[in-house]
């Protein structure tokens, strides 16, 4: 129990000091300061009123604090589907989403709460660039990464061989074969060799910037190998450059094949004999 009574009788009938009420009533001397401070600023003195009891006395200068009524939970956004619409529709803004997300929602986020929550959400999303591929336009081509070693199965003499790899862009539909090199006749060869197995060729093909079909790489009009092109002129593609053309940040069809190819088919080939 607060002995407000004993401390207010002490300091204005008594005149007492802080310290010598703190030592009369057994209380700290901060707790003295408190109860006096609380009573000058409500205009309380000695002698109290008749009807100021200890209960009352403690609701005068300790009033409970008031319930405040629970903050309305606001309406969730959907924020995966927002970035979806604002990619499909070139003239779309985030100032109109919010506009229809408020007509939805009257009582939803600001215009400045909205974007600080739609960008903190698309911080911590993967940035992932999406390439639509039609069918039967682009075929993707590369060697796959390490050669792999094949061994003749009378002599035991291991050989190196390289991975072809060609990759339709729609279906990522893959053919591979293993070359004894990296010439231009092995290139040839497994162009095809892929065009048979395909039963047929795209209306593009797309190098990813090889040596042996391509003399200078570049991102518009890379140079090709003549015999390269008179290939292509015979079948009917058309050559097309890679999109990532000495950068490292983005992957061709071919280079996730290749990638792929390399981890998993080369696993059974490792021990592969030729007759």
């Amino acid at each position: 129990m607060r002995k407000i009574k004993q401390v207010l009788r002490l300091r204005f009938g008594l005149s007492l000091g802080q310290d010598q009420i703190a030592r009369s009533c057994s209380i700290g001397q901060a707790t003295v300061h408190r109860y006096l401070e609380r009573a000058a600023a409500i205009g309380l003195g000695w002698p109290l009123p008749e009807e100021c009891d200890d209960q009352r006395l403690n609701e005068l200068l300790f009033p409970s604090r008031p319930v405040w009524p629970p903050i309305p939970q606001r309406p969730g956004v959907d924020f995966a589907h927002i970035r979806a619409q604002l990619q499909s529709h070139k003239h779309l803004t985030l100032r109109l989403v919010w506009e229809e997300y408020r007509e939805v929602h009257p009582d939803g986020y600001g215009y400045s709460r909205f974007c600080e929550l739609y960008q903190r959400w698309a911080a911590n999303q993967d940035v992932v660039l999406r390439q639509e591929h039609r069918a039967g336009e682009k075929t993707f081509v590369d060697w796959a990464g390490d050669s792999v070693p094949i061994y003749d199965r009378r002599t035991g003499e291991s050989m190196p061989a390289s991975i072809f790899v060609a990759v339709l862009g729609a279906s990522t539909y893959t053919f591979a074969r293993a070359a004894l090199g990296q010439g231009l006749a092995d290139w040839i060869d497994c162009h095809v060799r892929a065009f048979d197995f395909f039963q047929g060729s795209t209306k593009l093909l797309v190098p990813d910037n090889p040596r042996t079909g391509v003399t200078r790489a570049c991102r518009y009009e890379p140079d090709l190998n003549r015999t390269y092109h008179e290939m292509a002129q015979h079948y009917g593609p058309r050559f097309c450059p890679p999109s990532r053309a000495n950068r490292a940040t983005k992957r061709t069809r071919s280079g996730i094949a290749s990638s792929s190819q390399s981890q998993n088919s080369t696993k059974p080939l490792r021990n592969c004999s030729t007759a």
